[in-house]
């Protein structure tokens, strides 16, 4: 991918696994609590987390999540009923993709994992 505004700073870390951490609304927002605080990302706003709620096909039962950072965003992707991921970290701001990386999958305990930074 050409980097068409190279004088904008731009990090972008995808994570997706498979996990077996119970993961509801509470978790998620702890979550982003959590990788924030230990990424030092800084939020301007709460997280906004949504449920499925049954609407959809069984196999998409789940949560899309996310919280807004001073410097861009995070959003969660959850398959409850698969118990799949799909985690993005978006900044205008270095951070340690490696830690974020450990951080997420200790915390969803995650058993098998992808990621990719670009």
């Amino acid at each position: 991918m050409e980097n068409i505004a190279p004088d904008i700073f731009r990090k972008r870390l995808l994570i997706e696994g498979y996990f077996t951490a119970t993961v509801n609304e509470k978790t998620i927002n702890d979550f982003f609590t959590f990788i924030t605080s230990e990424l030092k990302l800084k939020t301007y706003g709460n997280p906004i987390v949504h449920s499925t709620s049954g609407v959809g096909k069984d196999a998409n039962q789940g949560y899309d999540a996310f919280v807004p950072l001073i410097d861009s965003g995070i959003y969660l992707a959850v398959w409850s009923n698969q118990m799949f991921l799909s985690l993005i970290i978006y900044t205008c701001k270095e951070f340690d993709e490696d830690k974020a990386l450990q951080l997420t999958i200790t915390y969803f305990s995650i058993t098998q994992s992808e990621y990719k930074l670009f």
